[in-house]
């Protein structure tokens, strides 16, 4: 199987985090897109599938649209894309919401590149092991109507 770098969606109302840390993940081997609200960062993910995007990470604190309920509406119609929330406004009810509400996990602003990588990483393998599970599922359940 042909393992391919994974797809990141950056979502963060802070224009210049957002282009750096874009720049920084990249470098890391990641595919990159960004989104500066959870509308737009929804709308990525509507029209490429969610099979495009491994790992959303999601700023809490947005105008409009905040992270919790970007996080909502991406599990509601993306349920197998992970999200880390990351946050420099940190209060335990938001981690608590957050992980309730289907996060991957939750960091502060700023976070060590390192661990964030971590993170993506962990994230990234839960999701391909979902999406294997589904397909060898999908599989077996061709293979019984094949044979009755």
């Amino acid at each position: 199987m042909v393992q391919i770098n994974p797809s990141i969606l950056l979502v963060d109302d802070e224009v210049p985090f957002v282009e750096t840390m874009a720049k920084r993940l990249a470098k890391r081997d990641l595919t990159v897109d960004t989104a500066f609200g959870g509308r737009e960062a929804l709308k990525k993910l509507d029209s490429g599938g969610p099979s495009t995007i491994d790992v959303v990470i999601l700023d809490v604190k947005m105008p409009g649209m905040d992270g919790l309920e970007t996080l909502a509406a991406i599990k509601s119609a993306h349920p197998n894309v992970e999200v880390i929330m990351l946050t420099g406004h940190a209060t335990v009810e938001s981690a608590i919401e957050g992980m309730k509400g289907g996060a991957y996990d939750y960091l502060m602003k700023p976070c060590e590149m390192d661990l964030l990588m971590s993170k993506v990483n962990e994230a990234v393998d839960k999701k391909r092991a979902h999406e294997a599970k589904i397909l060898d599922a999908r599989v077996r359940m061709h293979a019984l109507r094949r044979e009755s």
